[in-house]
């Protein structure tokens, strides 16, 4: 399987001061899927190939991706498009899944709009947010090749792959470190009221050796929440990556045993 197996082009939504890209992957019961920082919808497209009958839809969200950088990247702005995303496809209520970023959108998204979050799957991230980024600015902003620039990148080169692009000036991120590293200070913070505000079904699923998500903390948010279970599945942070196929298995039987 490629990296981007039968990926479809972006679509895109103009919410009236920015546009908001998504990619529609097959057909069936649809199910909403938020990447992580620095990366983008196309991240989920081994996910999708993954479960047959499900209708996987993924935005590139506000300042990654295909999509409009929209300042100021708050909570509720993240919120705003996707509700936006699902009034303009049509979609009253889905399951969601999310990584990082992604997975802390997901989360309030169901805690705030529980009428549109049948169900729930938040990958790797916690209830209580502390991230320092800032190492990310001494990334280069270009490379001659998409090789080079990921080897800049360090240990997070193979996990971003998917938030690579060439510009016409070489090779770097689709979005600007800026513009994620303000979505991340606008995302740390406390969040245990809007998780233990969700009431659908939730898996959460933990890498065991995240440097993100402490095993304790994931242990704590699955115990205290109303419907949540809590899945280790060997590997980081990245652990859709780390285990491709355990983690595909992991959301489709999850999401088969709750019939959404």
């Amino acid at each position: 399987m490629g990296r981007w197996p039968d990926l479809p082009s972006p679509r895109y939504l103009d919410l009236g001061g920015h546009r908001l890209a998504y990619r529609d992957f097959g057909t069936g019961q649809p199910v909403l899927a938020l990447h992580g920082l620095f990366s983008e919808g196309r991240a989920f497209a081994r996910l999708a190939a993954a479960l047959p009958g499900r209708r996987v839809i993924a935005p590139d969200q506000r300042g990654h991706g295909s999509s409009d950088p929209a300042p100021p990247y708050t909570r509720e702005g993240f919120l705003s498009d996707l509700v936006a995303l699902l009034d303009h496809l049509g979609l009253e209520r889905l399951p969601v899944v999310g990584h990082s970023l992604g997975g802390a959108n997901a989360y309030q998204l169901a805690a705030r709009r529980p009428e549109r979050v049948s169900a729930l799957v938040v990958a790797d991230v916690g209830a209580v947010i502390e991230a320092d980024l800032s190492f990310a600015r001494a990334w280069p902003e270009r490379a001659p090749s998409r090789e080079q620039f990921l080897d800049a990148l360090g240990f997070l080169g193979p996990y971003l792959v998917d938030g690579v692009r060439e510009h016409a000036d070489g090779w770097g991120l689709a979005c600007r470190v800026e513009d994620a590293l303000a979505a991340q200070d606008r995302l740390n913070g406390d969040h245990w009221a809007d998780w233990l505000a969700v009431s659908c079904p939730t898996l959460l699923i933990a890498g065991s050796d995240s440097f993100v998500l402490a095993a304790d903390h994931a242990a704590e948010m699955a115990a205290k929440a109303p419907r949540a279970t809590l899945t280790v599945l060997t590997g980081g942070h990245f652990v859709y990556d780390d285990d491709e196929a355990g983690f595909a298995a992991a959301v489709r039987s999850f999401l088969d045993a709750t019939g959404f």
